[in-house]
């Protein structure tokens, strides 16, 4: 029996976990300042989730979901500057794990 016993791809929940790369990039970098923190804490959960979309659907619906995810956080720079950061991060994160959830995790 295995110390750390790690979810199979299909039974993961991609929509929690870009929720956590999202919000938790985004306050990681907040709370501590360090903004790399933040890329860390995002570019782990994006390649958690990935891998689960690639288990689940196919490689273009990843490679859709992918590019939502890091056009999320791109687009929530800009976004932040027109309603504020915390909206903007929680209007780009409804959406990419709304999507998450629709293409992948309801199937």
């Amino acid at each position: 029996m295995a110390m750390i016993d790690i979810k199979s791809p299909e039974n993961v929940s991609t929509a929690a976990v870009v929720s956590l790369g999202l919000l938790g990039g985004w306050l990681s970098a907040r709370e501590t300042g360090a903004r790399p923190l933040g890329g860390v804490v995002l570019a782990a959960a994006g390649g958690w989730a990935a891998r689960s979309w690639l288990a689940k659907t196919n490689p273009a619906t990843t490679a859709a979901l992918t590019g939502l995810y890091v056009g999320g956080f791109g687009a929530s720079h800009p976004l932040a500057k027109k309603i504020g950061a915390w909206p903007a991060v929680a209007v780009v994160t409804a959406v990419t794990a709304g999507a998450a959830y629709a293409l992948s995790d309801a199937k």
